[in-house]
């Protein structure tokens, strides 16, 4: 299953991009810089829908305390909603937010068109930038926990189900053919499942292996986290001389790229790890945890912030509480102001000005590149590092 199934649909013109119209609810007394609705997480949405092939065409935004719980907006932006999407011939309509699943089921209902949200729309990307097994094992997972619960007889699921309606408490021998279909589905998808989850723990197992070698070898390691697009990593190559792949996308990077450092005064293994973003699926979180436990037992975290982000203040909040939902809030970090190549110069003092002991650099064009090495390397003088 693992790969692009948000489209799977067989939405759009062939050669052209299919179109989406963005939907958000944004609270009236105001959920913080980043919080849903806002104009600074509506610009993510279109980046994570062009990072996944899509052309925004608009956005409709309401302004209530909560979202509806029929249909997420009311009923008069429903109707502008659905103008909307006619008007500008959408293949798609993303929330900014995640919807039940009566929710979808009456925004299509009502729009006419195939209703996302943002968790499908992560999940999708992921799905299309996984590259090795573990990785896409991991997606694969998340895909299913999403869609689990999703599952409906309306063709809309990536199982097409169909036919009757379980009669209120009553048992199989009375449920039309639609019901044994679904709940045959949702076993396939509960075995295919564990299944994965085996797969994935032997993988772990392996990784694990690899990191008590290192740690028998005292070979200190360091983890680059941080929002994604940050230049993670470019940071890698430039530090390396590796060929990370490098993009200017969302979660261009999935799979952890490790590579050995070594200076005349120290070596350490150098780690590029997954992205973060805000309201980052608790599926992803779930089923890449191994994969981030590269920065929970890391002996320090290289924390990469975009300098030129006008919300990077906001994004390194979001990579801090990320990394204490993984267990990671305890492991020594180090700050790199990265991008000042581009970053207005008052941007980077402010952020200079909020963390003293971040080191500015660009990953691009080598500046305060000499600086951060030096940096690195003393706070990795000990077997481990120290806070």
């Amino acid at each position: 299953m693992a790969g692009s199934w948000l489209l799977g649909t067989g939405v759009g013109t062939p050669g052209e991009r299919p179109t989406a119209v963005l939907v958000a609810v944004r609270g009236e007394e105001g959920d913080g810089a980043g919080g849903p609705g806002t104009e600074t997480s509506l610009t993510e949405l279109r980046r994570l829908a062009d990072t996944d092939g899509l052309r925004v065409a608009d956005a409709v935004v309401q302004s209530r305390s909560r979202p509806d719980p029929a249909t997420y907006v009311g009923s008069g932006k429903v109707d502008e909603l659905a103008a909307l999407a006619e008007r500008t011939h959408a293949d798609l309509v993303i929330a900014d937010g995640d919807l039940s699943p009566g929710q979808v089921r009456n925004l299509e209902q009502r729009v006419g068109v195939r209703v996302v949200d943002r968790t499908a729309l992560i999940l999708d990307i992921f799905a299309e930038h996984a590259r090795t097994s573990e990785g896409r094992v991991q997606v694969e997972l998340a895909q299913i926990a999403y869609q689990l619960p999703r599952l409906r007889g309306d063709g809309r699921s990536m199982s097409r189900v169909g036919g009757g309606r379980m009669a209120g408490g009553a048992g199989m021998g009375v449920r039309g053919p639609g019901e044994m279909r679904l709940e045959t589905q949702r076993r396939t998808l509960r075995q295919r499942a564990t299944r994965l989850r085996r797969n994935a723990s032997q993988l772990a197992e392996r990784r694990e292996r690899t990191r008590i070698r290192r740690a028998r070898n005292q070979i200190p390691s360091v983890a680059i986290t941080g929002y994604t697009n940050a230049g993670k990593s470019a940071l890698l190559n430039r530090l390396t001389g590796a060929d990370a792949q490098v993009q200017d996308v969302l979660f261009a990077t999935l799979d952890p790229t490790v590579r050995r450092i070594s200076t005349g005064e120290s070596t350490y293994t150098l780690t590029d790890t997954v992205g973060f973003v805000r309201h980052l699926p608790h599926q992803l979180v779930d089923a890449f945890r191994s994969t981030l436990d590269e920065v929970t037992r890391s002996d320090l975290a290289l924390h990469v912030v975009d300098a030129s982000a006008p919300d990077a203040l906001d994004q390194i909040t979001t990579v801090h509480g990320v990394l204490h939902e993984i267990g990671a809030g305890h492991v020594p970090e180090l700050l790199v102001l990265n991008k000042i190549d581009t970053a207005p110069p008052e941007w980077v003092d402010a952020l200079r000005r909020a963390y003293p002991d971040a080191v500015a650099v660009s990953a691009l064009t080598g500046a305060g590149i000499d600086d951060l090495r030096a940096t690195l390397a003393h706070r990795l003088s000990a077997p481990r590092a120290q806070p």
